[in-house]
């Protein structure tokens, strides 16, 4: 499994003012933010170390407030202000020192963290002047430097001995946590599986918000209810869908309770950080993230004729699969790149969605074969339940070994026992969950003779 780690931003958004100042907000590539605040706050003369010492600390301020999305958390468009009172001094158009740039060319992508710890530091600093703080000081810094110490021996002296320095972290385009659509009863990924942790921490500190034991990946019952509670405690509408507003409110409130921005905070750590999945799936991938890809990209492609309806596995991205994947993003103006990233996956979903509201009216009396689009799971109620209830029934008749089920709209123990049965007769995984290989395993069970 992958850790979600902190990324070097190509760049970065700096509000030109404090939060709540009316000011513009400019983008800017993350080295140049580093060497225009650099500029700004340290001397070029001053000993290499002392500069190198100081740039580490600067890096690791703003990547703490970028990945924690502190300022999206709280409803700003921006990751970061130009206030010193706030964050870092910024400066438009500012000149940078030769000697301060060279050192930003070298560290830009290093970045300072707590054993054990996954965020950056939030590296607080003063100069040691004017100004004292518990962080490092910048002109003690000089003094460090010049009885010979290093760049690190310079950080621990400030920041203990239990900090250590990232070394040549990726430097990828930065995308929000927030996958872009809502979360909800029957999605599942990484996202819902942060949204179950986050919920749990904040619980804590929240007793009524009750906690979720649930281990795995599926938005279940037991997640709405929790936040359904949080967002009665919160004041959001009680709907029980995690939309942008909700996700950043829990963001919110968790990086309050675990004090992320802070010198000593509770800080994240590689469990909390862990991803069941890539963040992109491409030639030669395999696993349960293929089962939803591919038979969405075989219902797309069937009435599509843009798209070529090619022959699937169902686990595995062949090339067959990166064709299909190449052709739908020509016709939705992504870059045909053949690799699904959150943009493609979110386009392909979408299109599902359509494909499937608008079928043909020659083929409406089979749209209930078609997968609803989520996963179905204990304690869901409605339609789609119905539906599937009616094709389990369909295939206990004919085979005595997969339980009964009674056709009530809920899925009860029954159901969920019947669907298991199905999935260990047929080689899926057993989890009692119906995802789009289950069900179209289960629809093609119930029309054989």
């Amino acid at each position: 499994m992958a850790i979600r780690t902190p990324i070097i931003p190509t760049v970065i958004t700096v509000h030109l003012g404090a939060p709540d100042e009316a000011a513009r907000n400019i983008t800017v590539p993350f080295d140049e933010y580093i060497k225009n605040v650099a500029s700004g706050e340290i001397y070029p003369n001053w000993p290499v170390d002392a500069i190198k010492a100081n740039v580490l600390a600067q890096i690791s301020f703003a990547l703490n407030r970028v990945y924690n999305e502190w300022y999206p958390s709280k409803g700003y468009n921006f990751d970061i202000t130009s206030s010193p009172i706030y964050d870092q001094s910024f400066k438009e158009n500012r000149q940078f020192f030769e000697s301060i740039s060279q050192v930003v060319d070298e560290y830009f992508n290093n970045y300072i963290v707590k054993d054990e710890q996954i965020q950056p530091l939030f590296a607080q600093y003063c100069d040691g002047r004017v100004t004292t703080c518990e962080g490092l000081s910048q002109w003690g810094s000089v003094s460090l430097a010049n009885q010979g110490k290093s760049p690190l021996e310079i950080l621990k002296y400030y920041y203990g001995n239990d900090i250590k320095i990232i070394y040549n972290a990726p430097v990828e385009e930065n995308i929000a946590t927030y996958p872009g659509f809502p979360v909800e009863l029957g999605t599942s990924g990484d996202f819902v599986r942060m949204i179950k942790l986050q919920l749990n921490r904040i619980g804590r500190n929240y007793p009524a918000i009750p906690a979720i034991t649930d281990d795995n990946i599926f938005f279940t019952i037991e997640t709405e209810n929790a936040v359904k509670k949080f967002q009665e405690i919160f004041n959001l509408s009680q709907t029980g869908i995690v939309d942008k507003t909700t996700w950043y409110k829990i963001k919110y409130l968790y990086n309050a309770v675990k004090n992320i921005s802070n010198l000593y905070s509770e800080g994240i750590s590689s469990e909390e950080a862990e991803l069941q999945f890539n963040k992109t799936i491409q030639l030669g991938d395999t696993g349960v993230a293929l089962n939803p890809l591919n038979y969405y990209l075989n219902v797309i492609s069937y009435f599509d004729p843009d798209i070529p309806y090619l022959n699937l596995n169902s686990d595995t991205f062949t090339e067959n699969t990166k064709e299909m994947v190449i052709a739908f993003q020509n016709k939705y103006d992504i870059t045909p790149t053949g690799i699904v990233d959150a943009n493609t996956w979110k386009a392909i979903k979408e299109a599902y969605n359509q494909t499937i509201a608008s079928v043909p009216t020659d083929c409406l009396c089979n749209v209930n074969e078609f997968y609803p689009g989520r996963f179905l799971l204990r304690g869901m109620t409605g339609d789609d339940i119905i539906n599937l209830q009616k094709f389990l029934y369909l295939i206990c008749i004919k085979n005595k070994n997969i339980p009964g089920v009674v056709v009530n709209g809920t899925y009860d123990r029954l159901t969920e026992q019947s669907v298991t049965a199905i999935q260990k007769e047929n080689s899926l995984p057993i989890n009692g969950v119906v995802g789009p290989a289950t069900w179209n395993k289960i629809v093609e069970l119930s029309k054989a003779n």
